[in-house]
């Protein structure tokens, strides 16, 4: 099985050729796209959207970008003279594969988070040694707990069940390692 890393990779490759071939398309026409070119935008844009809200989230500045350009009136009347709205989304593909080239992805608020949660697993390490066992696992079951809701979020993965309760541990760990967040190596 593939690395999540890989994964994504690989598709940020993907939408950047096909994008790519898609504009070029596009430019060549002397008429608005249709039928199953439009089919082919539709699903590459949709694609972009969800893989840039997994990956910076709603509030970043690459969803902001792409969802500005989508806002263009009538944005699927693409022709060779109306297609920069096109183009600026298939920037934010490319500023994506360059974060990813370049091992950008990583953000602030990860390195705060792992901050705290050091500080929280090192006070679960004093308790154990002063003999507080049951503090000590407690404190540091809700550090993993917490972390892999954390991640599970990032990923898009469900943290609660049918019924709306929130995952536990378990169930978290193991529907990250289903959805190739991690391996099961890992899990």
């Amino acid at each position: 099985m593939a690395r999540a890393d890989e994964v994504l990779k690989a598709e940020v490759q993907r939408l950047l050729e096909q994008g790519t071939a898609l504009l070029q398309k596009i430019r060549s026409l002397g008429s608005e796209i249709e039928g199953d070119d439009l089919v082919d935008v539709t699903s590459w844009v949709t694609r972009v959207g969800q893989l840039i809200r997994r990956v910076y989230g709603e509030k970043s500045q690459q969803f902001a970008a792409y969802s500005s350009a989508l806002k263009t009136s009538n944005f699927y009347l693409l022709h060779s003279n109306w297609n920069g709205h096109f183009a600026q989304v298939l920037g934010v593909v490319k500023s994506l594969a360059h974060d990813i080239e370049h091992g950008l992805l990583m953000d602030i608020r990860t390195l705060v988070q792992a901050d705290v949660f050091s500080d929280f697993l090192e006070m679960g390490e004093y308790l154990l040694g002063e003999g507080y066992k049951d503090a000590a696992a407690v404190i540091i079951g809700a550090v993993l707990e917490d972390g892999l809701r954390k991640l599970a979020e990032k990923h898009g993965v469900a943290i609660a069940n049918a019924s709306g309760r929130p995952l536990t541990i378990d169930p978290l760990n193991s529907a990250l390692a289903n959805d190739n967040v991690y391996s099961k190596l890992v899990q």
